[in-house]
């Protein structure tokens, strides 16, 4: 069965999860979470993924979650439920949960413990998340740095067209931008190809990027919706002023120690979504200050989300 066409555009955030000050799922802080991003011009959510630490929870966790994502922000947000599991059981069941809760597409990392050795072990691994919420769009969600697989990706996409129905495009994170615009060309552009590294968004764009998923997009989405407006009137020297804005944010955010730092900065914004779990450490009092400080130093109150 091939699934509905879908096609993402704009920004995508990659939510954090929110926890309790005791560690636990806490799912309060959702509503306003997604009113916030609705306001602030973001088109979607990528819900459990990296910034999510999805790896982290649980898989009851993840569905809790997402259940709770899809009841406020249905119609308002497109939801996708990133699925991806080292058990590939677990991976099934929660493509099959996200089927039924009503997302718009579902995405998977590659397993990064028992990693696929050969480019068609990858692909069937795929073809067997896909097969369980068939009638939903699948991205493949590549992120070599993280799982420490690196397969060409122009084969995957090639080999994923003709096995998995319901392939629809890949969320790229990483610097290979030959790659990802052969990518973007396959098929006459007919793959959704969604940017993964915030920090280099124009590159993405010039080379085909239809939207972006990204992690700063959830407390600066104001910083990149003119980078985007820029290139598509085609005013690159605004664009490329517009990202080094946006560029500026990204690099407070690596100088205070990354998932971490994004957390308290949107929690900076008025959406508290708790600490970080283990193996991760919540940013201190004293950090959080000093961070501010190096945020007002750029002027990052005009490029919140508020």
């Amino acid at each position: 069965m091939t699934a509905p066409e879908i096609r993402l555009n704009g920004l995508v955030a990659a939510t954090f999860t929110a926890f309790a000050a005791d560690g636990t799922l806490s799912l309060a802080p959702i509503e306003a979470y997604a009113a916030l991003l609705a306001r602030n011009g973001v088109s979607g959510v990528f819900v459990c993924g990296t910034t999510g630490e999805g790896v982290s929870m649980t898989t009851a966790e993840r569905m809790e979650n997402l259940g709770r994502w899809c009841d406020v922000a249905r119609g308002s947000l497109k939801i996708v439920a990133h699925v991806g599991h080292n058990s590939l059981p677990d991976a099934r069941a929660l493509a099959a949960h996200a089927a039924r809760a009503g997302v718009d597409a579902i995405g998977t990392v590659a397993p990064s413990v028992l990693r696929p050795a050969a480019l068609d072990d990858l692909v069937d691994w795929c073809a067997a998340v896909a097969a369980a919420a068939p009638e939903t769009p699948y991205f493949y969600y590549h992120i070599p740095v993280l799982t420490g697989v690196r397969h060409d990706m122009v084969r995957f996409c090639e080999r994923a067209t003709a096995r998995i129905p319901t392939f629809a495009g890949l969320k790229f994170t990483d610097e290979n931008l030959m790659e990802f615009g052969n990518c973007a060309e396959l098929g006459g552009g007919r793959l959704n190809m969604l940017w993964g590294r915030d920090e280099i968004l124009l590159a993405g764009l010039a080379t085909g990027a239809h939207g972006a998923i990204g992690s700063t997009f959830n407390y600066s989405a104001p910083a990149y919706t003119p980078v985007i407006a820029a290139f598509e009137r085609g005013d690159m020297p605004s664009a490329r002023r517009a990202m080094t804005r946006a560029r500026n944010c990204v690099q407070v955010l690596v100088d205070y120690g990354g998932l971490p730092a994004g957390k308290a900065m949107l929690k900076l914004t008025g959406i508290d979504c708790g600490p970080v779990r283990l193996p991760l450490k919540t940013l201190s009092d004293e950090r959080v200050t000093a961070m501010r400080a190096a945020l007002e130093a750029i002027g990052w109150d005009e490029l919140r989300c508020r």
